[in-house]
């Protein structure tokens, strides 16, 4: 094992941003036995200290690549561009003024007599949005590298939104 490699390396994965799941999961699985801590509990202090780091950068690798948005960015971290920090990638005035009109939308719905019903619409409406940017991304990662960081900084709104719309959910819950 080699935690020099990149997790689609590491875990046995072609790199690609559509990924089988089940073939992820088995995958995970199976590394989660045979590089497990515990399998190396009667073996030297270097080897102990090396299955730690190897289920860390495994657990790491695996939730990197079982999310969209993190799989994305990690697959552009490949190609050298960094979006998880502050992006400088500029965002279409379109799409700000889409995401103002969904925030408002967001903050109305707690007024509403029926909130749930509009929560769900939105939240329905943020994942048809995050799909067709899945599929943007997926169509232009290997060509246009401009264009999917545009896409993934979309994303990175927009996945932001979800969990505004999720902790809403969660008030109205309570």
């Amino acid at each position: 094992m080699d935690i020099n490699k990149n997790y689609f390396d590491f875990i046995g994965l072609p790199i690609s941003f559509h990924i089988d799941q089940s073939l992820l999961a088995d995958r995970s699985l199976e590394l989660q036995k045979t590089l497990h801590p515990d399998r190396f509990a009667h073996q030297t202090e270097r080897e102990q200290r090396l299955a730690v780091q190897y289920m860390a950068y495994l657990n790491e690798g695996i939730a990197t690549l079982k999310a969209p948005l993190p799989r994305a960015q990690y697959l552009l971290h490949l190609k050298g561009i960094d979006t998880i920090s502050e992006s400088s990638t500029p965002v279409e005035p379109m799409f700000l003024m889409q995401q103002m009109e969904l925030r408002e939308r967001l903050e109305e719905i707690p007024e509403l007599e029926e909130p749930y019903d509009e929560l769900e619409s939105l939240l329905e409406e943020v994942d048809d949005l995050l799909a067709q940017l899945r599929e943007r991304f997926a169509q232009c990662y290997e060509s246009d590298l401009e264009s999917a960081t545009a896409v993934v900084r979309k994303m990175q709104f927009l996945e932001k939104l979800v969990t505004e719309i999720e902790r809403l959910e969660d008030r109205l819950d309570g």
